[in-house]
């Protein structure tokens, strides 16, 4: 019997998997990938009233809770909000965790982002994928170096443009219409937000600001019926695996459209 593959998501904050990747997330775990979570920051920062550590634990119950929607596995954060550097402590900290997880597939986020918590989160999961397999290279804590192929999907930035504006277009679509209530399950876990995210980034529903981002990307798609969808870029396979792939399309077929030469197609086409 061949081992059970996985996918790992990662992202800065506590509801950001669930903003841009939790639907893909939802049917890759459907389609028999074990899942697993990851926050980078422990969102020590999320609240102008509570302490930090009250704020930290309140978020990482969230983010549990969230993963426990879906049956993830979560692993816990390794940074405080705005301490997510690219430096040697936090890579080797990650590459403790992508080994441990050993998966095929990683959503991470883009590298272009509106705040730097998010792109050095995108880099440093780069890397600590990229670097897997080098067993000169010690992790913290120390895990043996791993060589299974790793396919790594950019999501969409948030409210899908870039840190100048940009709208970004994604390369696979994900339709995702269908998990849209578990989708917001999930995210509804993050209570904590409704308040600090109006009044800090005007956010006045954060649930509904999902929805809208994503019916944008459903649009984009060009497919019809695809009320909702979530989009990626495949980082370059070198260094990752031996050969390109998709297994992300592989796994989820017709519900992975692709944007190529100036047409929409079914990925694997």
């Amino acid at each position: 019997m061949s081992e059970q593959q996985t996918v790992l998501a990662v992202a800065a904050h506590p509801d950001d998997i669930e903003f841009n990747m939790a639907g893909t997330l939802i049917l890759l775990a459907r389609a028999g990938f074990a899942p697993h979570t990851m926050n980078l920051s422990n969102s020590n920062l999320d609240s102008n009233t509570l302490t930090e550590d009250k704020t930290s634990q309140i978020r990482l119950a969230e983010a549990r809770a969230s993963a426990a929607v879906l049956g993830a596995v979560h692993h816990p954060p390794i940074a405080n909000d705005l301490m997510i550097f690219y430096d040697d402590r936090l890579l080797r900290r990650m590459a403790a965790v992508v080994r441990e997880v050993r998966p095929t597939i990683v959503l991470l986020p883009s590298l272009n982002d509106y705040m730097e918590d998010h792109t050095n989160t995108a880099r440093l999961t780069v890397t600590a994928c990229f670097c897997r397999a080098m067993a000169r290279y010690t992790s913290d804590p120390p895990r043996e170096a791993t060589d299974q192929d790793v396919y790594l999907y950019h999501a969409q930035p948030h409210l899908n443009r870039d840190g100048m504006r940009t709208l970004v277009v994604p390369e696979l679509y994900v339709d995702i219409t269908d998990v849209m209530d578990t989708k917001l399950k999930m995210l509804g876990c993050h209570e904590s937000q409704r308040q600090w995210l109006s009044d800090t980034q005007g956010l006045d529903d954060y649930l509904e600001t999902m929805r809208t981002t994503s019916a944008e990307l459903g649009r984009m798609s060009g497919r019809p019926g695809w009320k909702y969808a979530e989009g990626f870029r495949r980082h370059s396979y070198v260094g990752f695996s031996a050969k390109d792939g998709d297994p992300l399309s592989d796994a989820l077929a017709t519900r992975v459209a692709r944007v190529g030469a100036g047409r929409l197609h079914s990925a694997g086409q």
